[in-house]
């Protein structure tokens, strides 16, 4: 099931008791920016920012949803326009290997001051049960730097499982982890 542009239009808005999550839109390009800008949230998230690579980044969720049907969800808490984050499950291939690439890859970031309330396993929940609904059940991958703890303790709530570590071309390590629906 993949959107075409006229049907973009007619895609998810997910509502959960807390939290409003909707699709990416050209005017939340700079308020995720400040987001991953926030050293708290930087430090998990590779080199330093840089406001190219955060565009291509933010256009690669964007561009999932045209191409493939699904990408992440813009989190905002329920009756307030300010962003607060963004989580899902998007389209990647980022050249660490077929048990990686061209997968489903799910995703989450939370702006620093929203970390520990419980709203990353709310949206990521909400977020999987349309995707889940939506696809069947499909084997999704992520990847987290071992220092993420609460990212690490969230992906294992989440159902995920460790794959393998590996180093991106930026010398980071990452745990990649896949996540199996029930049925798969």
């Amino acid at each position: 099931m993949a959107l075409s542009g006229l049907e973009i239009r007619d895609a998810p808005h997910l509502v959960t008791e807390r939290l409003d999550l909707r699709l990416p839109s050209a005017a939340d390009v700079a308020a995720m920016a400040a987001i991953v800008a926030h050293e708290d949230t930087r430090r998990h998230l590779g080199p330093a920012f840089d406001p190219a690579d955060h565009f291509q980044r933010f256009s690669r969720n964007a561009g999932s949803w045209l191409l493939y049907g699904y990408g992440g969800f813009m989190v905002r808490l329920r009756g307030s326009e300010e962003l607060i984050g963004n989580c899902g499950v998007f389209h990647s291939w980022r050249g660490l290997g077929a048990d990686f690439d061209d997968t489903p890859e799910a995703g989450w970031i939370l702006r620093h001051d929203q970390v520990g309330r419980g709203i990353g396993i709310e949206a990521m929940t909400a977020a999987f049960g349309w995707f889940d609904r939506a696809y069947g059940p499909r084997r999704v991958v992520c990847m987290i730097t071992p220092e993420n703890e609460a990212s690490v303790r969230l992906a294992g709530k989440l159902g995920f499982t460790p794959m393998r570590e590996t180093v991106l071309p930026d010398g980071d390590t990452v745990m990649l982890l896949e996540r199996v629906s029930a049925g798969n």
